[in-house]
């Protein structure tokens, strides 16, 4: 027995010596900067497409078509969370997180080399669903690899990796739209994946490998839960259709995706979601609201800046980066100790500053 606590002992003392570096200690440098260079990839491409999805969409004669190369990419990821969640549990993160980078690197090609309009969405709802993957199994790394007083830490080097590209990304994806050609946008960035699966990868196979209870067996896919993600993709896609298309026979496919997507909805979210009840609906919804918010303005406002005030994709692209920019400042702001009993204020006066 003395032998045993002697050992436990020895294992703490190691385990207290690689987490004395914080995030960027021997123990957890590879790591740390391979996940934090995924969420860099996946906020520069946020800022990075929105600028140039304009000039994209009028080459392509698609600017009818224009939300659905938004909504299809936000469809899709939901699906990809919700599969990525599950997979997690039974196989690791590992997985998910591999297929979900291809995935997205996928989907940059495609739509870098789309010739209409379709094929261009069908790259966006490939792309979607591969970072749908890849947000849910970052977190899950956190999770496991990373002590409880670490995660703080790293959580908070993914808000600051939103800060560089919110400034460069606009003005850069600007620059080589307007200098090479907008195609040069997606498909320039599935290079830079190849740095962060080098470093990132072998960790995770190591630290956080495998499903979540190796005592209790394999847990089963949720299949209701499966169902119902797609059910939602596919009414949000039909309503996304009917609004479209100001015809009257474009009510029928609108109110076939209302009834899909509004009980698969209600059933997904926790109970009370709908009416704001306290406690976790409430904060659901309104972080629903608030993320709605962002993306409908990061979605329009480029497209009406240069197709009706003319502005180049450079100068539009800075619309992006004074959101990204605040929303980085206030997430470190939020992120402080002495914040701590001001943060139900904090988050009144957020959703007010949003409205």
């Amino acid at each position: 027995m003395a032998a045993l606590d002697s050992s436990d002992s020895v294992v703490s003392a190691i385990g207290r010596r690689e987490d004395e570096g914080g995030v960027l200690g021997r123990a957890h440098r590879a790591l740390s900067v391979g996940i934090v260079s995924v969420v860099l990839l996946i906020a520069f491409e946020a800022t990075a497409i929105g600028t140039v999805m304009p000039v994209a969409a009028r080459e392509l004669d698609g600017v009818s078509l224009y939300a659905f190369a938004f909504s299809g990419y936000f469809t899709t990821s939901l699906t990809g969370m919700v599969l990525a969640g599950q997979w997690a549990d039974r196989r690791g993160p590992l997985a998910a997180l591999a297929t979900g980078i291809g995935a997205f690197a996928g989907g940059l090609v495609v739509s870098g080399t789309a010739q209409v309009m379709w094929v261009f969405i069908l790259g966006r709802a490939v792309q979607g669903f591969g970072g749908g993957l890849v947000i849910v199994a970052v977190y899950v790394v956190v999770g496991r690899a990373y002590p409880e007083r670490l995660r703080p830490a790293i959580m908070a080097g993914f808000a600051a990796a939103w800060v560089v590209p919110s400034i460069v990304g606009p003005l850069a994806s600007g620059a080589v739209a307007e200098h090479l050609g907008w195609r040069w946008v997606f498909l320039g960035i599935p290079l830079l994946v190849l740095l962060p699966l080098g470093l990132a990868l072998p960790q995770i196979r190591r630290r956080a490998a495998g499903p979540v209870d190796h005592d209790a067996g394999t847990p089963a896919f949720d299949r209701r839960r499966i169902r119902l993600a797609l059910t939602v993709s596919l009414g949000a896609g039909l309503v996304q259709y009917a609004a479209q298309d100001l015809r009257p026979l474009s009510l029928v496919p609108g109110i076939l995706g209302a009834a899909l997507l509004v009980p698969a909805v209600l059933r997904l979210l926790p109970r009370g979601t709908y009416r704001a009840a306290r406690g976790l609906p409430s904060v659901v919804l309104l972080r629903g609201l608030s993320a709605g918010s962002f993306i409908a303005a990061e979605s329009f406002v480029p497209l009406m800046l240069v197709t009706q005030r003319g502005l180049s994709p450079t100068l539009a692209g800075f619309s992006l980066a004074a959101g990204g920019l605040t929303w980085a400042a206030a997430s470190w702001v939020q992120s402080r100790d002495r914040m701590e009993p001001y943060r139900e204020r904090l988050m009144t006066f957020g959703m007010v500053l949003v409205a």
